[in-house]
């Protein structure tokens, strides 16, 4: 059974920069991929980066060039660093692991995904 406790998460102004981290334990963290979602009020929760256990990132396109995922196999964690951000990047941020061996494009999936954090909440102001 893993574990994943999200953090990170807050209130910044547009434009601004946030880091959100999860933090993975009970398991194997380096055969996992990771994936990072996000749900907005009345809205239904979706996609915003994947990190495969072979290092392959993947992004939405609402975020790609502003977020950048990455893992460290050491530490356990899987972080998001979110710049430029907008309004409408506000949302809760749940971090996923999935027992890895799928291509990047079914990351895209939540239903692939075998574990879910909390989540974090990102507010973002105008």
């Amino acid at each position: 059974q893993v574990q994943l406790v999200e953090s990170g998460g807050g209130l910044v102004q547009a434009g601004g920069s946030l880091r959100v981290s999860c933090a993975a334990s009970g398991g194997t963290f380096r055969g996992y991929s990771m994936g990072w979602f996000r749900q907005a009020p009345g809205k239904e929760r979706e996609f915003v980066a994947s990190i495969a256990w072979t290092g392959t990132t993947d992004y939405a396109d609402s975020v790609k060039g502003r977020f950048t995922i990455s893992r460290d196999n050491d530490k356990n964690t899987v972080t998001l660093q979110m710049n430029s951000l907008r309004p409408q990047d506000a949302a809760v941020y749940y971090c996923a692991a999935q027992r890895g061996g799928i291509s990047s494009a079914m990351l895209r999936w939540q239903a692939k995904y075998d574990y879910w954090g909390q989540g974090t909440q990102v507010t973002v102001s105008s």
